[in-house]
């Protein structure tokens, strides 16, 4: 579904990725993990066609990505939403500008609406949701627009903890349901292993993948899975590659 091959990408003197090769198969739901400042949004921004490599190519479906892409849908950690419209509205907006008739684009966004578990909210405005719900409204534009790829970068980062356990649970209904490829980026191992079918961690800028991780916990990941010796394990396994790599990046901010 995605291919990367020898991606380098510098701003400038800035070198952020660098050779980087990284494969996801269809129906994967990869998590992008890494230090702050390793390249994790760089290179989501080159799969969805938001910056070009310096070096290299990346392909989605066997075409190399040139500008931005509709077969890539990108959810972002700001919520992005047309404040002036309602929920529906908001989700509709991607199918209205494609021309699609009214009663039609209506009929989708209010399936994608209660997927995400918003029915009833449809004619709300965004100043009157949480902040839980206007990502949810994110995610359904996203899922309205039906990208072969969907880009998560950091969506959960600004929720309190709760309501980040209970999203990660409705991302993973939506996953099984609509058999999306996902890329999704965070800092917590913890998230990683809840979501994941595979885990690749990046190493210090500039960037590439260090540790490339199946991910074979079984669903649901209930409290009972991640208390598991196999839950522990991998957490412990992927901390170890993770606090090398943030060592490395402290030591180069030091000189």
């Amino acid at each position: 579904m995605i291919s990367i091959q020898g991606v380098s990408k510098s701003f400038g003197d800035n070198h952020v990725l660098t050779n980087l090769d990284l494969e996801v198969k269809k129906g994967e739901f990869l998590v992008l993990l890494g230090a702050s400042g390793c390249g994790k949004s760089t290179l989501l921004n080159l799969i969805a066609g938001f910056e070009k490599p310096t070096a290299g190519r990346v392909s989605v479906n066997g075409k190399v990505i040139e500008d931005i892409t509709a077969a890539c849908g990108m959810v972002f950690q700001q919520y992005a939403l047309l404040p002036w419209q309602t929920v529906q509205q908001n989700v509709e907006f991607g199918l209205k500008m494609k021309g699609m008739p009214k009663k039609e684009r209506a009929e989708v966004a209010m399936r994608f609406i209660e997927m995400v578990g918003l029915k009833g909210s449809e004619n709300k405005y965004p100043g009157a949701l949480s902040g839980g719900m206007k990502q949810r409204v994110s995610i359904a534009r996203v899922l309205a627009n039906d990208p072969d790829v969907m880009l998560f970068d950091e969506p959960f980062a600004a929720l309190d903890a709760m309501t980040r356990q209970v999203l990660q649970d409705q991302l993973l209904s939506i996953y099984e349901q609509s058999g999306k490829t996902i890329v999704f980026i965070t800092h917590s191992i913890d998230e990683a292993l809840m979501l994941s079918t595979r885990m690749a961690i990046m190493g210090a800028r500039p960037g590439r993948i260090v540790q490339d991780v199946r991910n074979e916990l079984p669903h649901p990941r209930t409290a009972e899975v991640q208390l598991s010796s196999a839950f522990i394990e991998l957490k412990r396994a992927i901390w170890e590659t993770v606090q090398q790599e943030v060592g490395r990046t402290l030591a180069m901010s030091r000189g």
